[in-house]
């Protein structure tokens, strides 16, 4: 039985407290971020900041100014929320000014919606990845108890992010907002000046919205609960004014009341992304005006299609998004691109050093260096059904008549990796190689398929999802290798072969079938159809992507140009021009050209 506090009143569940009665500690983690893309800034603007000594997000060691004029870069960041935030802390414990999380709280959630495709833009239902619904059954599978946990734990560390006067807004609807507001009191106090913590609690506004359904056993549910509070007993607070209902106060304004009658966002909006949870931007617009100030830092640690940032970037406060879904960040990144005028911005993830931790966690730490790589070995080749091989040096399993050679976890899988295995293949007089890689070296799968295919050898190549990291897949068997999408772009000079003017065209794009629903594949047109977005870095320097040409389909223009506008080099050399293609499914593909500029 935990042993709890007597003193005052809090919402206990299993789990919350350990065997000897102590609170649970939230899992803290600092983990370096990777930039994996720099958008609306030009690599001569992010060379020049490298220069003047400006860190980059990356290269962060605690300098980063706290403007746009200082170097700040807004940041949008894909992965797990509690390592995000975790690793966040190190550069901005005490820092926000604003959160505003929109957490799923249903359990019977569907996350499918309607998406467009090609340029015909008919709908299909876009049903969640595998890493939102692994995400989504790991946060219910104990019922309201592991859901209250998640909560919990994220709630514990956006206290410890937002500054003193900041105040921090939790949206949820009627199954858990009783639950959730005792949770948000455990945390942050009550509000009555009784209670032992700072008092948090600032007001419970209803949000009205006047859409959904009725039922003939029950009142209409037609409001959402957006509950506020604040992290000291001084917050900041500029209170909106609406426009006075009453004969006496007619055309006047009055103070903004605690119920907020704001539509919901109408099917043909332009602000409409398709995306499930969206809200108006309207209520985010409310929220962040009333709560901050310009340059003020907002963030949403489950941002969806970015309302939040979107909002937050209109009204010039600066800000930080997170989400876990592949396909919500990049909903949230073509939004921002067609704000006018929208400031640079780096989208981020823990990359490899998320990989790490998850190695040490599960297969142990450096000291046992060579057992945990032989115990991670081992684990992949089961979920992979292969099995191991032993005295092979490139080659570590066989699945049926198939070699196997896995990718390190912190590393991309080299040309030069991918020679050895195909070599020690034919020493052993065996012709099919399988190679599972979480990360590849650009320009490796033509040139190595072409290559093995010389010597004799079938190679695939196929990528290790990031479900392999979660338990819950794991253990249901929910995980599946797939090959690497195909991506053919070929370089066209203008002039002759001298000339320094040059434009990308894409020819063909293929996805691994195993990643496309039948009701996808009965919708496409050609293979143009399954590219949503597809970005140039003109001179990529192994480093960060610079998006140095974007073109992306939206909801109202379907069209998509499959030849680039012409590029001008300014000096001679050797250029690395990479293709970056995002699928309809929220899947990134690249392809490097090497070109030779005189």
């Amino acid at each position: 039985m935990a042993k709890v506090d007597v003193t005052r009143t809090e919402l206990v569940w299993p789990g919350k407290y350990n065997d000897d009665g102590t609170l649970k500690e939230v899992p803290r983690v600092s983990l370096p971020f990777q930039v994996i893309e720099t958008v609306n800034e030009s690599r001569a603007t992010r060379e020049a900041r490298k220069r003047t000594g400006m860190p980059l997000f990356d290269e962060y060691e605690g300098t980063e100014g706290d403007s746009f004029e200082e170097g700040w870069r807004n940041k949008l960041i894909w992965g797990d929320n509690l390592l995000v935030m975790s690793s966040l802390l190190k550069r901005f414990a005490g820092k926000i000014d604003l959160i505003y999380i929109d957490p799923p709280f249903a359990t019977g959630a569907d996350f499918s919606f309607s998406a467009p495709i090609g340029e015909s833009g008919r709908s299909t239902e876009k049903q969640a990845s595998a890493i939102e619904e692994n995400a989504y059954r790991d946060t219910w599978w104990a019922g309201t108890s592991s859901y209250l946990q998640m909560m919990y734990d994220r709630i514990r560390l956006a206290r410890d992010i937002l500054c003193s006067t900041g105040s921090i807004f939790v949206h949820c609807d009627y199954r858990l907002s009783h639950l959730l507001a005792q949770l948000m009191d455990d945390i942050f106090g009550l509000g009555d000046k009784g209670t032992n913590n700072s008092r948090g609690f600032r007001n419970e506004i209803v949000w009205l919205y006047g859409l959904g359904g009725s039922s003939p056993r029950c009142y209409p549910k037609k409001h959402d609960m957006l509950l506020w509070y604040s992290k000291s007993d001084q917050w900041y607070f500029e209170p909106p004014m609406v426009p006075a209902k009453s004969q006496r106060m007619k055309g006047k304004e009055k103070k903004c009341p605690d119920y907020w009658d704001v539509p919901s966002i109408n099917n043909m909006a332009d602000e409409r992304t398709g995306y499930p949870t969206q809200k108006p931007e309207d209520l985010l617009t409310r929220i962040l005006n009333a709560h901050s100030r310009k340059n003020d830092l907002v963030a949403d640690f489950f941002c969806g299609s970015g309302t939040t940032l979107a909002v937050a970037e209109k009204l010039g406060r600066r800000w930080i998004g997170c989400d876990l879904g592949r396909w919500g960040v990049h909903v949230t990144r073509k939004r921002l691109l067609g704000i006018e005028r929208c400031k640079p911005f780096e989208v981020l993830n823990l990359g490899k050093y998320e990989r790490q931790y998850w190695s040490q966690n599960t297969f142990g730490d450096r000291k046992q260096e060579e057992r945990a790589y032989f115990e991670y070995l081992a684990f992949i080749l089961r979920l992979y059904s292969a099995r191991p091989v032993p005295g092979m040096i490139h080659l570590h399993g066989r699945k049926n008549r198939a070699m196997v050679h896995v990718g390190a976890v912190d590393a991309p899988v080299t040309i030069s990796e991918i020679q050895s295995s195909v070599q020690e293949c034919l020493e052993i007089n065996q012709l099919e190689l399988h190679v599972l890689g979480w990360e590849w070296e650009m320009g490796l799968q033509d040139l190595m398929v072409d290559e093995a295919r010389k010597q004799g050898v079938s190679l695939r190549l196929l990528q290790i999802p990031r479900e392999v990291m979660e338990q819950q897949a794991t253990d249901k068997g929910d995980v599946t290798f797939f090959e690497l999408a195909y991506l053919e772009a070929h370089v066209e000079r203008l002039s002759d072969q001298s000339s320094r003017h040059i434009r990308i065209g894409l020819t063909d794009f293929v996805i691994p079938p195993n990643l496309i629903p039948e009701q996808v594949r009965n919708k496409i047109g050609r293979w143009s159809d399954y590219i949503d977005y597809w970005a140039i870095d003109w001179d990529f320097r192994e480093d960060t992507f610079i998006q140095g040409w974007v073109a992306y389909r939206t909801r109202k223009d379907r069209s998509l140009p499959l030849t680039s506008d012409v590029h001008e080099y300014y000096s001679p050399g050797s250029k690395n021009v990479v293709v970056k293609v995002i699928d309809i499914f929220g899947n990134d593909t690249s392809q490097v050209v090497n070109v030779e500029i005189r």
